[in-house]
């Protein structure tokens, strides 16, 4: 029975990525919505503990602000070995190289528990001085270190569930993830009051929650992957072989991506310490209007998520006409999605933002940047989903260059030009976010065109 089971499902995943080959734009919204609603899930989290911690106060948001490009640049090393990972599955499932693609599922989790521990370990140690040096004022240090000391020592149940997540992607399964990282939300937003308010814990105490809440997901995902064994990718740690050939494919596709992921957790530290200059309302303002990004953010990025495992298998099969089709295609609905959104925050951001705060000027400052960052939000569309196209093709460092340009290049520099020796407004920093998204996604479409057209010209 046991052996019928896993040569059945076998079957069924194999019919699932002919489907993916044969029906592309299907395929991208099976995989993409299942994505949409773990994100919508983790982005109503993320706005909930907002709230939360906004009752605490202005300082507390602050403290919050400070410490998210910490985590950002923690998750996003993951995030990038990860799409390495979901990449190298998906090209060698798109081949029919199922004993590679098990091997590489195998390379992940190795790859999660040593990142999970490094980080985990450097980043206790160095906690006071980080924040000292991101130019955090003494009162917020204590704030964020109270909020950070907690969540480091989780950062190996979030590494965990960030490659268990990248190696069921690479198969083509994005619901078993969302479902659990619904539950692991969910488990989140009610620990939150009881942690903050009832034990009177503060901001500790949303820490606390969120790694519990994580430590219950990955019992979820290792329950899934090595005791009932349901996926189709199989680990048999007794038949793994190093491969440095493979360990060297993941990183060249993922340090990339995990590079311009620490870029943009560097960039946000640089503009906390330009918004510091005008104000703890500006650390906190940014931090709240950035979470509002993130909504508009989670319909694309699932979009592009899916395009990763979608063109990885597209790649892997020869169908080298249906990559530049699907992308197109991605790409005109995600300019309509953001038109909307974009629209709707424009007129509803005075009152979405009463939810998290009280105080006028750091409302006035939220407004402010939403209402001037919505005008770039189809230029963001295309630069999200074609640096994930680039990651499927196995091609890592496109994005690592489209995202140095755009942040550091443009964004950094034209900020530190404004402020410090134009002397000019704190609005001139959102001209200068503005000024970046419009040259980054205008490159990445000449960019990925002209890579796509030698692709169909060297298959003819």
């Amino acid at each position: 029975m046991q052996k019928y089971g896993r040569t059945a499902l076998s079957n069924e995943k194999k019919n699932k990525v002919s489907g993916f080959i044969k029906n592309p734009h299907r395929a991208l919204w099976r995989l993409s919505v299942p994505i949409m609603l773990g994100m919508a899930v983790q982005t109503l989290y993320t706005l909930v503990d907002m709230v939360f911690i906004g009752r605490l106060g202005g300082e507390a948001i602050a403290a919050l602000s400070f410490t998210m490009p910490l985590l950002f640049f923690a998750i996003g090393i993951t995030f990038g070995l990860g799409s390495g990972v979901t990449s190298v599955i998906s090209r060698f499932l798109g081949a029919n190289a199922k004993k590679d693609a098990d091997n590489s599922a195998e390379h992940g989790v190795l790859m999660g528990i040593v990142f999970g521990v490094i980080l985990s370990v450097g980043g206790y140690l160095l906690r006071y001085s980080i924040f000292e040096f991101l130019g955090a004022t003494p009162d917020i240090i204590l704030l964020a270190v109270d909020y950070f000391s907690v969540i480091v020592l989780g950062f190996i149940f979030q590494i965990m569930n960030v490659f268990f997540r990248s190696i069921l992607s690479g198969e083509g399964d994005t619901i078993t993830p969302i479902r659990f990282q619904i539950a692991g939300t969910l488990l989140n937003v009610a620990l939150d009051p009881v942690f903050i308010f009832t034990l009177n814990l503060g901001i500790r105490g949303a820490a606390l929650a969120t790694i519990l809440s994580q430590f219950i997901v990955m019992v979820l995902f290792l329950n899934y992957l090595f005791k009932r064994k349901q996926s189709y990718i199989h680990f048999r740690f007794s038949e793994f072989h190093f491969s440095f050939t493979l360990l060297k494919e993941i990183f060249r596709i993922g340090i990339p991506a995990s590079m311009a992921m620490i870029i943009m957790s560097l960039g946000g530290m640089v503009f906390n310490r330009l918004l510091i200059r005008f104000g703890t309302e500006a650390v906190a303002a940014f931090g709240i209007a950035r979470n509002l990004d993130q909504v508009f953010s989670l319909p694309i990025m699932s979009m592009a998520n899916g395009m990763v495992t979608l063109v990885g298998m597209f790649y892997g099969a020869g169908e080298y006409e249906k990559i530049r089709k699907t992308w197109y295609y991605a790409i005109s609905r995600g300019i309509f999605i953001a038109i909307s959104i974009g629209f709707l925050f424009y007129l509803s951001a005075p009152y979405i933002y009463r939810i998290f705060s009280s105080e006028k000027e750091i409302l006035r400052i939220a407004i402010q940047y939403t209402r001037l960052m919505v005008f770039v939000y189809p230029f963001i569309v295309i630069s999200m989903i074609t640096g994930r196209i680039f990651q499927g093709l196995g091609r890592g460092l496109p994005g690592l260059i489209l995202t140095s340009l755009r942040v550091v290049f443009i964004s950094i520099l034209f900020a530190v030009f404004f402020v410090i020796y134009l002397q000019k407004p704190l609005h001139y920093i959102w001209y200068s976010n503005m000024i970046s998204s419009v040259s980054a996604g205008s490159l990445a479409f000449v960019w990925l065109r002209y890579r796509l057209r030698r692709l169909e010209e060297s298959s003819s």
